[in-house]
């Protein structure tokens, strides 16, 4: 039972409910009382929970809950809208305070960061628990009172579950001669990687804490799961965890989405999901560019009045961030979708980025599409019905009737 390996010292940090405990920052007078962030804050409206504070949280409250069933759940709750400004500016404010520590820090979203404190001065002493208390004491002054839950472990797997031992405002720090006593006896689904679908069919096999994934026997997991995922299960049910810190990582995409007060039809109420849609490939595309890169691919996603999610992609024959081509290729996936039920969100996504000024594949630089404004590409297609019911400006975005043509794979 040990690591496979010279033994580090990596931390996960994550931030205690976040987007609720920022607002809470403001609003000191809501201090004990249960707290919902999500949508413009009125959970009568649509929208979901984008987070919760522990207090909401005892009511069965959680991230992409409906605020409606939120409120059910708990009519006295405080529903506030989400500030994402805020929130991106106390999260500056805290990796910022990392940094005063260590360097190497793998940022995993607005909320939490991994840290490799092997080579940080006094990470010896007490276990490391000097160090965790000094990156807590950093962060809460940075923020101006925000606080955190650290895991120190040997890999980031460990780091992980462990930062979840003594929430909220905690520091825990595990060994590797305590998974036996403090992992083992977990769900199996406490493992980053093991999502429900996997935790059921390791159910049906008799398989339910991290301590009977360790003891199966491989060629169980094999026959059930496979050598690769297999293998990958006995090695974490050990506690075994290679991944090194990763200082950098590329964007791999870009999106905007919008929840609707109220369902939208995309034959029926045409006009606004276009308007809509359209509204979100100029957002994108400005974003994508304002970010220095070009996007290949343009994706759209609908999530329906039953709650089923559906996307659709569309490659761009040249790396591009003209909100032109964006918009169009976005009108293309859309009518690809299906359209009997309901939308009750619509978003549009741009991925396969580039870093402005790649080579594209006529030679030239990737931009807005002026060298590749040349190519043919078939029109975009609406959902059926579309074009009868409104005509052929509605098979186009409906803004701009200046439209180069769009530069899509035949």
């Amino acid at each position: 039972m040990d690591g496979g390996g010279p033994e580090r010292r990596i931390a996960h940090l994550d931030m205690d409910a976040f987007f609720a405990s920022v607002e809470l920052l403001r609003r000191p007078e809501l201090r004990g009382r249960p707290v919902v962030i999500g949508g413009r804050g009125d959970p009568r409206s649509r929208g979901v929970v984008s987070t919760a504070n522990y207090e909401a949280r005892t009511f069965g409250i959680h991230s992409a809950m409906p605020l409606r069933q939120a409120l059910e759940r708990c009519p006295h709750c405080v529903f506030l809208p989400v500030d994402f400004d805020a929130y991106r500016r106390a999260s500056r404010q805290f990796k910022e305070a990392l940094r005063e520590v260590t360097d190497q820090i793998e940022d995993r979203g607005i909320d939490e960061v991994y840290l490799d404190l092997t080579d940080v001065a006094g990470i010896d002493v007490d276990r490391g628990a000097a160090i965790g208390r000094l990156l807590k004491t950093r962060v809460f002054d940075a923020t101006g009172g925000l606080t955190c839950s650290i895991g120190i472990a040997p890999n980031k797997l460990l780091a992980k579950m462990t930062s979840e031992f003594d929430k909220p405002d905690g520091l825990a720090i595990l060994e590797y001669d305590e998974l036996a006593q403090r992992v083992w006896p977990l769900p199996a689904r406490k493992i980053n990687g093991i999502g429900p679908k996997a935790d059921q069919r390791l159910a049906t096999i008799g398989i339910r804490t991290i301590g009977e994934l360790a003891r199966a026997e491989p060629a169980l997991l094999r026959q059930h799961f496979g050598p690769n995922y297999s293998l990958w299960l006995h090695q974490v049910a050990h506690g075994r965890d290679d991944r090194p810190i990763a200082t950098s990582s590329p964007t791999r995409s870009i999106s905007r989405e919008t929840t609707f007060p109220s369902d939208l039809h995309i034959r029926r109420d045409w006009h606004q999901v276009a308007a809509l849609l359209a509204q979100l490939a100029r957002q994108v595309a400005d974003d994508v560019r304002r970010k220095g890169y070009r996007a290949r691919t343009i994706g759209v996603k609908v999530r329906y009045d039953d709650f089923k999610a559906a996307t659709r992609d569309q490659g761009l024959r040249d790396a591009s961030d003209d909100p032109v081509w964006v918009r169009r290729a976005a009108f293309e996936c859309l009518s690809r979708l299906p359209t009997e039920r309901r939308i009750r969100l619509l978003g549009v996504r741009a991925s396969s980025l580039v870093p402005a000024g790649t080579a594209t594949s006529d030679g030239s630089n990737a931009g807005t599409g002026t060298a590749a404004s040349a190519t043919t590409g078939p029109a975009p297609r609406t959902a059926a019905g579309t074009a009868q019911s409104h005509g052929r400006r509605a098979r186009e975005a409906p803004d701009d009737d200046r439209q180069p043509p769009l530069p899509l794979f035949d």
